[in-house]
């Protein structure tokens, strides 16, 4: 921690307005012991530099951060809601010119730590940046080195699972990386935020009234409205489902669906969202606020462009960049042309490690039935998503008692040492005998093509012997030999008889066992050829 942390407070402004942004920056610039940093001009800017200064260091963040009601394009509310849920250490002040009782209340309710009217006054803003940073002191205090594990907000992971383009697998994705998380020991909840056309319901054979049109009324969802409309699955996810009639789909807006992720992370470890391959206002809402963003894309030009056309539009509307989304590649097969790393440099995305194959046969009897619940474990398809769960680390890792987890880690690491030893014992005589196999199979190909070749060059001589009335027989014998190896050349026999207008020469070879020289099959190679007699 800095050394003037205890007297300096460290103040960010966030106001979308440039002449409000001016007059806040100057105002607090005259307090004393303040340190503000420069005005951050949109939500998104502002959960980008608390995250940012969270992953260095939760020392990092600031005391306070003032929110200005013309912050945009998330209204205010809704981002006060935001940061006090994701950097709980921090003191958020609310900078408004409505004073009234009702909007205090509300902002209290969504986590600020005081309300500041506009026109804005020296001792008023004093008193409540000096409030908030007192309350920011005293969290960071008590909470001391532990306090690194909540920079990234209380409750669990979101991840959105989008889609490029219809058909490329968004909700089998979805419903596979819920089911995973959960089997792994964590609390889950699945939202369809496919509004119009949302597949959930009939992959897992759920039959529903409520659904998450029936939030969009109210104006303030708490933990316990908003379980009035989930449902717990047989197979462990909690459920918000799409609506049936999707022409209701509209009535849900970005402060319904802000308010249901908020609730949400705060009561599960995993909140997963399939948001379909249609934008909305709803679903955007849920991309902005996700600490991961998967876009699903299949090998294919049109899905690339689809994909290359979504990422750029949401850094248009300021929902997510490029390299903060993670692109998945569905029915991927080795000899397609577009593999992650081409759909990486076309997209401006990072690319999952993990890419799903292509096999459909494995999932049309699960999909058929609407329980993608219980497809094989052995399915190629579920093996790929589950290990996708793994890389996004949705999936839990083993727990061990505190007090035993050194000697239980030691205990384990030597135990998969052992366990690996008496396999390799077990399998070392199979790899020995394949490898040896193996390599007499090379000695006998070597000993045909001596043989082939030892019975050319025999030929050969013998005829050129035989022409000038010299001993064809010897001549034959010593070609023969003369190009073989020693271990080859000690049995070797050879023999050229005449046959007609021809010699015809035979090369008989001894294959050595395993090393040349250790020995001999029994057995003979037998190489021949054949040479025109010479006239003489």
């Amino acid at each position: 921690m800095r050394a003037d942390a205890m007297t300096t407070t460290r103040i960010l402004p966030a106001v979308g307005d440039p002449d409000a942004a001016r007059a806040v920056t100057t105002l607090i610039g005259q307090l004393p012991d303040a340190e503000p940093a420069p005005p951050v001009g949109d939500s998104t800017a502002l959960l980008d530099t608390l995250a940012r200064l969270a992953g260095e260091s939760l020392d990092e963040l600031p005391e306070v951060v003032l929110v200005h009601e013309r912050i945009g394009p998330v209204p205010a509310l809704e981002i006060v809601r935001d940061v006090a849920l994701r950097f709980p250490s921090v003191g958020v002040v609310l900078i408004t010119s409505d004073a009234s009782p009702g909007l205090y209340t509300a902002a209290m309710d969504s986590g600020a730590r005081g309300l500041v009217g506009l026109p804005l006054g020296y001792e008023e803003l004093a008193a409540r940046i000096h409030n908030a940073a007192s309350w920011s002191t005293g969290v960071r205090r008590h909470l001391g080195a532990g306090a690194d594990t909540l920079s990234g907000g209380p409750g669990g992971t979101v991840v959105t699972v989008s889609g490029a383009k219809g058909g490329v697998g968004t909700t089998l994705t979805a419903v596979q990386l819920a089911l995973a998380a959960q089997a792994s020991g964590r609390q889950v909840a699945l939202v369809d935020l496919d509004l119009q056309s949302g597949d959930i319901a009939s992959y897992l054979d759920v039959q529903f009234r409520r659904s998450v049109v029936d939030l969009a009324g109210i104006t303030d969802i708490t933990p316990r409205v908003l379980q009035d409309a989930l449902h717990t699955h047989p197979a462990g996810p909690t459920l918000l489902l799409a609506p049936a009639e999707g022409e209701r789909g509209e009535e849900v807006t970005d402060r319904v669906a802000r308010q249901i992720v908020s609730v949400l992370r705060t009561r599960y470890d995993v909140v997963v969202v399939d948001c379909g391959t249609q934008m909305n206002s709803a679903n955007a809402a849920a991309v902005e606020m996700a600490d991961q963003a998967l876009l699903l894309v299949t090998p294919d030009v049109v899905a690339v462009r689809a994909a290359k056309r979504m990422v750029r539009m949401w850094d248009r509307l300021q929902i997510r960049k490029a390299e903060e989304t993670l692109t998945v590649v569905n029915r991927l097969t080795k000899g397609t042309e577009i593999q992650p790393a081409l759909v990486e440099r076309i997209t401006g995305t990072k690319a999952a490690r993990s890419t799903v194959p292509a096999a459909f046969k494995e999932l049309q009897p699960a999909v058929d039935a609407g329980r993608i619940q219980d497809l094989d474990s052995r399915s190629t398809v579920k093996q790929a998503l589950w290990a996708l769960a793994g890389e996004l680390g949705l999936v839990k890792a083993p727990e061990t008692p505190s007090g035993h987890r050194g000697g239980s880690r030691l205990r384990r690491a030597r135990g998969d040492k052992g366990a690996v030893t008496v396999e390799f014992a077990g399998m070392a005589p199979l790899i020995l005998a394949t490898l040896a196999l193996l390599w007499q199979c090379v000695l006998i190909g070597y000993t045909f093509s001596l043989a082939g070749n030892a019975a050319d060059e025999a030929a050969r001589a013998a005829t050129a012997a035989a022409a000038r009335g010299e001993d064809s027989a010897a001549a034959c014998d010593a070609a023969a030999r003369r190009n073989l190896p020693s271990a080859w050349a000690a049995g070797a026999r050879a023999s050229c008889p005449p046959a007609g207008n021809l010699r015809k020469a035979e090369v008989h070879l001894r294959t050595p066992i395993l090393f040349p020289g250790a020995g001999s099959f029994p057995w003979q190679v037998t190489g021949d050829a054949a040479a025109a007699e010479e006239a003489q």
